[in-house]
């Protein structure tokens, strides 16, 4: 029965590594928290832009990805592009604002 001990400890340590690792990020896959961090942030972004009084109506795509928030969809004018970006650039966590949005 002694014998099965350091099994059954190898095997918890093996088991406590691989969920570790398994929560690690790279660069092309984020951490749990990191996850949990940048949807928290794209909620808030979301929200800005609804209180906005001249981006309220738009249909603005917002993702997140390791703080950098990526804009997209389509805006009537040059300036609600730059508006969005300004809006979503001041929301406490974004790192830095991709503006994929396109002038129709």
């Amino acid at each position: 029965m002694k014998a099965a001990n350091p099994i059954v400890r190898t095997l918890l340590v093996v088991l406590v590594v691989a969920v570790i690792a398994g929560c690690a990020s790279s660069r092309t896959q984020e951490s749990t928290g990191q996850y949990v961090d940048d949807s928290a942030i794209t909620a808030k972004v979301k929200a800005a832009m609804l209180e906005d009084p001249g981006l309220k109506s738009l249909q603005v795509g917002v993702e997140t990805f390791k703080g950098t928030v990526q804009l997209s969809g389509f805006v009537n004018s040059a300036e609600m592009r730059n508006r969005a970006a300004t809006v979503a650039s001041r929301v406490n966590g974004v790192k830095s604002v991709k503006n994929d949005l396109v002038v129709k």
